[in-house]
């Protein structure tokens, strides 16, 4: 179990510099094995730390660090981002009474109260394909492995048959994820009876073995009510580690890559929001840049992050970007030569490229060219259901700017 931290350092995302701090070789390794930061040395075993690309919390015995998102993202926030991304069904009412800023008790809470509500009913049930060597026939006989395995022996018979358990995928998960959540610090006493009670429910179930790849599992009407734990679940297990490291210390991180959380959230959010306008709506659309050369030589790749087809035709095009503007309100030149790549390669004269920030949007139209790049903030502050409207806004009115101009072309 970690102690209660003593040193508690949080940073900004796009901090870049920060007090000394005295670290131990041991301790810095491990910090920087989570990704999180990366330690600059400064002299007589003193060290800054910076932001790595990532946001989250790490806890190295008593040495808690933690590094915010831009534009007062709450944990919460992120927990409906990276959810919502694996499964448009998440709804936001499944993280937005958790208000806190405390990263462990923000997951721990969540975890419970959707746990408790997956399970209010009974732990779920289903059929599990099993082998084994019986002295009875149950299901169907394996002849193949009978004839290898007991050559002139008729018993044990190998078998394979269906077996109705909990010891089923939905349950291996939520299971792994609890106990990996107890195994943290910063959990009051309430949330980790709680998670103890739930454990206590799966306590048939089967451990996941470290290292391996989650169970498959899809959603169906039978699952309809873990669905949501399980989203949770699996964020807890592939973004956090609790661990204890060769018996020097104790280790809890939560790290993840807001860039990419920004952009999976976006691509699902706006195929959603697309859906009840004609057309349909691709994901990392290929396309080229340049036109195909007679001696053989690669093409230049273009991949938009979403691209909406109208009539077969490619007529809507966005791009994601987690980046911040600078003090004068500019974003990054780069992005708007991508977009204007984009637009040319496919055809278009619009193009929308959405940032994570607050602000209105603006339109700029590129000299000498019918080309206009679409600056769209969306505000991630907030609940999770007025960031989902935000995007729903963005839809509209993008397919509305494109309307229009297909009717005056007509």
């Amino acid at each position: 179990m970690l102690k209660a931290p003593t040193r508690h350092i949080v940073l900004d995302e796009l901090a870049f510099d920060s007090h000394p701090l005295e670290l131990d070789e041991d301790t810095r390794l491990a910090l920087e094995s989570t990704k999180l930061v990366v330690a600059r040395g400064v002299g007589r075993g003193k060290w800054k730390l910076l932001p790595n690309g990532f946001v989250g919390a790490v806890q190295i015995d008593d040495l808690l660090v933690e590094v915010k998102p831009k534009g007062k993202v709450s944990i919460s926030q992120i927990l409906f981002l990276l959810s919502y991304a694996k499964s448009p069904g998440f709804r936001p009412q499944n993280v937005e009474a958790e208000a806190t800023d405390d990263l462990w008790a923000a997951l721990g809470e969540t975890l419970a109260r959707l746990g408790e509500r997956a399970t209010s009913r009974g732990v779920l049930q289903g059929y599990v394909s099993r082998d084994e060597a019986l002295r009875t026939v149950r299901g169907r006989i394996r002849m193949s492995d009978q004839v290898t395995r007991r050559p002139g022996l008729m018993f044990p018979i190998e078998v394979t048959h269906d077996e109705y358990t909990i010891d089923i995928p939905e349950n291996r998960i939520l299971r792994a994820a609890v106990r990996r959540m107890l195994a943290v610090p910063r959990l009051n006493a309430e949330v980790r009876r709680r998670l103890l009670h739930l454990d206590q429910k799966l306590a048939d179930v089967s451990s996941l073995v470290r290292g391996d790849r989650l169970p498959q599992w899809a959603p169906s009407r039978l699952n309809a009510a873990y669905v949501p734990a399980l989203r949770i679940a699996e964020v807890v297990l592939q973004n956090m580690v609790a661990e204890a490291d060769a018996g020097k210390f104790h280790v809890a991180s939560f790290v993840v890559n807001m860039a990419k959380v920004f952009e999976d959230f976006v691509t699902v959010a706006l195929t959603e929001a697309l859906r009840k306008y004609p057309g349909r709506t691709v994901a990392q659309y290929k396309t080229y840049l340049d036109e195909p050369c007679s001696d053989g030589v690669p093409r230049v790749v273009l991949r938009p992050d979403i691209v909406h087809f109208v009539d077969g035709e490619p007529t809507l095009i966005f791009d994601a970007k987690y980046k911040a503007a600078s003090a004068s309100g500019q974003y990054p030149n780069a992005d708007h030569y991508q977009m204007l790549a984009y637009a040319t390669a496919i055809g278009r004269a619009e193009a929308w490229l959405i940032y994570a920030d607050s602000g209105t949007p603006t339109r700029r139209r590129v000299r000498n060219s019918e080309i206009s790049v679409h600056e769209y903030p969306i505000d991630l502050s907030g609940n999770p259901a007025e960031i989902i409207t935000r995007v729903e806004s963005l839809a509209e009115r993008s397919f509305i700017t494109v309307s229009v101009g297909i009717r005056l072309e007509e």
